[in-house]
């Protein structure tokens, strides 16, 4: 998943554990002697401190979460260590295997029981499964069994003075003050090295603008709290445009000789070009049953629908609605989408 495909208005909040794909024992960290643009990293931060005072950052919260840091060369490598999209996607199945077994549906299915009286709520305010909720937790940390360690301003300093991102994660950088201000304390700022954290992996723009009190007791803290965490992704998902109602997809079944090709979309997505370019046009599943394509689950006629099989002829094709669309606004990748709806399904099952 490359950082381009996720700019859009900063909206991801798996945009830092997306870039996050390199193991950290498969990089080896060179000194970093100067950003893009030569300027040292101290004097960085001093344009950093000012546009913060702009923005109405406390001189306390600056002092506090600026002083000291140093950049992190480990960084710098993970981040430049990132692989370039191939022209050719590797097949799905194993990816669905690895993310969607027996281990972490059984770890969701025990959650989702413990967490039982708290979702009926969750979902008449946000009219969001609480599958999909699940399923979100378990595939950014593993309910929350990993959420990273690396310190996150020191990340986002380091990202943004080294520079070929410089915006974004400058931005990133003033949010986490921001967040501070607002009374999370920095010793709960640790997350992935490219600065998401928390239970669902969010950026620090990501959490002012949407994370949500779960349980009413007046914090926001996906950092430990399952309510919170719960209702952050809801409303997420809602803002995003999750439709009610509609599930994610189906299983779908293709009559014999039947080309996807001859259905491809005429469509170029703004955004994630790639990711949706291997989606058919949109018709109803009424129309796509005319065809001869069978949905395997529960899905109105109505409902407009694209057609995907990842894999080519006689593997597994779905039915994708536009809450297929709103799961990749959390990552914009056909594999992470098409296993979180899969282990949303398992979760509930």
């Amino acid at each position: 998943m490359s950082c381009s495909s996720k700019l859009r208005s900063l909206r991801l909040p798996f945009l830092a554990a997306a870039l996050a794909l390199v193991p950290l024992s498969s990089v080896d960290a060179q000194p970093v002697v100067q950003s893009v643009g030569g300027q040292s990293f101290d004097a960085y931060l001093q344009s950093v401190a000012a546009r913060a005072r702009r923005e109405g950052v406390s001189a306390s919260t600056i002092s506090q979460v600026l002083t000291g840091l140093t950049p992190n060369d480990r960084v710098i490598a993970l981040d430049s260590a990132q692989p370039n999209r191939s022209s050719a996607p590797p097949p799905v199945a194993p990816y669905i295997a690895q993310h969607v077994g027996p281990s972490i549906i059984a770890r969701g299915r025990d959650r989702y029981a413990q967490n039982a009286s708290i979702l009926p709520s969750i979902e008449r305010r946000y009219g969001v499964p609480a599958k999909m909720l699940f399923a979100i937790w378990g595939h950014e940390t593993n309910y929350g069994s990993y959420v990273g360690d690396f310190d996150l301003a020191r990340s986002l300093a380091t990202l943004a003075w080294e520079g070929r991102r410089r915006q974004l994660f400058e931005n990133e950088l003033i949010a986490l003050m921001k967040m501070v201000d607002q009374g999370v304390p920095t010793y709960k700022l640790k997350g992935s090295w490219a600065g998401a954290f928390g239970y669902p992996q969010f950026l620090p723009s990501v959490y002012l603008r949407l994370a949500a009190d779960g349980d009413g007791n007046g914090t926001r803290d996906i950092f430990s709290s399952p309510a919170d965490t719960l209702a952050s992704i809801a409303n997420y998902f809602r803002d995003a445009g999750w439709r009610p109602g509609q599930p994610w997809g189906v299983r779908a079944s293709l009559p014999a000789g039947f080309s996807i090709g001859s259905y491809g979309s005429k469509l170029s997505a703004p955004t994630c070009t790639q990711v949706h370019a291997r989606h058919s046009q949109w018709k109803s599943v009424a129309e796509w049953r005319a065809l001869g394509v069978n949905a395997l689950g529960p899905i109105g006629d109505n409902v407009q629908a694209s057609l995907f099989q990842p894999d080519g002829p006689g593997t597994p094709a779905y039915l994708l609605t536009g809450n297929y669309r709103v799961i990749l606004q959390y990552n914009c990748s056909n594999y992470y989408a098409l296993s979180v709806g899969l282990l949303a399904d398992e979760i509930a099952r």
